[in-house]
């Protein structure tokens, strides 16, 4: 493999940054939460009944939003939200079908019933699966691998560390209003985070449930305590000047506002597709390398496209962590088809340090081989669910 270093930049030192999330609720959240739960449960049914998972990438989840009209303590959906599954699975082996269709649709619900619980997922949604055969050739790659998988796809992954102060006031307000307790704070929430210089601005929309609101009056309450919490959950990070705007579009004089029904503007605002929403960590980040792999739905033993982008901020963690002259790492893995994964084409990690980066090669060298060498650890994770893959 081309090991290559260069010293780069990290965004805490730049007068401006932007970090966006799109919350578990949002549309195209939603989307890859689902494909990462069918290729999970499509992954225990392998093991379960051949002792191995079998070749599939279900990474094509397409969700049309329904219509809704929401109204202050009460509301209802006129027209069902629409989600297609599409992708690729192995649906026989040694004469014995697989139930792909039942296992993808059951797995779909599942995680609608947890996300959004005023969603009547029997009522409100149309499931449709249209998940095909995989083609022979990528078939016989996957199965060709053996204990040491080859890669199935021509490929990139990204990865940096540590994560900047916007970075972390993002992901912790998230979870803050995730976490609230508030059922009239929907789900779906979509934070932009500008910081310039030392203030960092915060625009938050919130879907807000009208159900648990009687008024407009208790609607701009909610607003105001979704304001506070996420201000709060900021300070716990940083000690930089805060400020926050919670659903900046409303007209509430007009009683024009963001209210739902479900909690997700996925009932009538919106629609959803796999890949177009957060990167591996749970953000996105103009400011650092990625790509537009969707990780979510693919496989976990051959799909460069999933593991490549876990390796590399695993590399760039561990090297970021271990070498003090380095205040911040990123790496980019680069895989060619048919090629052992832990062989990649092209390896290049950045440095944020004030050294030559050549004087810190042998240490960082050690990093990559460490981390490419842990495929099997990480292939146990990813079907735990403790990595954060949207």
């Amino acid at each position: 493999m081309e090991i290559g270093l260069h010293v780069e930049r990290a965004p805490d030192a730049s007068a401006i940054e932007v970090v966006e999330r799109k919350g578990l609720g949002h549309p195209d959240t939603l989307c890859d939460a689902i494909a990462e739960r069918i290729s999970v449960e499509l992954c225990r049914h392998y093991v379960d009944r051949f002792g191995v998972i079998l070749h599939h990438n279900v990474d094509k989840v397409l969700l049309c939003g329904g219509a809704a009209r929401p109204a202050f303590g009460a509301g209802e959906l006129t027209a069902p939200i629409e989600i297609y599954l599409a992708g690729r699975a192995t649906r026989s082996w040694r004469g014995e079908i697989v139930p792909v269709d039942a296992i993808a649709i059951a797995a779909c619900r599942a995680h609608l019933r947890d996300t959004l619980p005023e969603l009547d997922v029997e009522r409100h949604v149309l499931i449709v699966s249209r998940i095909g055969a995989g083609s022979s050739d990528l078939v016989g790659l996957f199965s060709r691998g053996g204990k040491l998988p080859l890669a199935n796809d021509t490929s990139c992954g990204a990865g940096f560390a540590p994560p900047s102060t916007l970075e972390r006031v993002v992901l912790e307000v998230d979870r803050a209003l995730a976490r609230s307790g508030r059922p009239e704070l929907g789900a779906d929430l979509k934070i932009m985070g500008v910081r310039r210089d030392t203030a960092i601005e915060l625009t938050i929309g919130c879907a807000l449930v009208g159900r648990h609101l009687p008024d407009l009056a208790a609607y701009v309450d909610a607003k105001r305590t979704a304001r506070t919490l996420a201000i709060e959950a900021a300070r716990r990070v940083t000690r930089l000047d805060v400020e926050a705007v919670v659903n900046a579009a409303d007209d509430e004089r007009a009683g024009d506002v963001y209210l739902t029904v479900t909690g997700t503007s996925a009932e009538g605002g919106d629609d959803g597709e796999v890949g177009r929403g957060n990167r591996i960590g749970g953000l996105i980040t103009p400011y650092r390398p990625m790509t537009l792999e969707a990780p979510a739905g693919k496989n976990p033993v051959s799909h460069v496209g999933k593991l490549y982008n876990v390796i590399a901020t695993r590399i760039a963690t561990r090297i970021a962590a271990e070498l003090p002259a380095v205040r911040g790492a990123s790496c980019i893995l680069v895989s060619q088809i048919g090629r052992p994964i832990d062989d990649p084409h092209v390896v290049d990690v950045g440095l944020a340090t004030e050294l030559d980066p050549e004087t810190l090669r042998g240490a960082v060298v050690d990093g990559i081989r460490f981390e490419l060498g842990r495929f099997d650890e990480l292939r146990a994770e990813l079907l735990a669910g403790r990595i954060r893959l949207f």
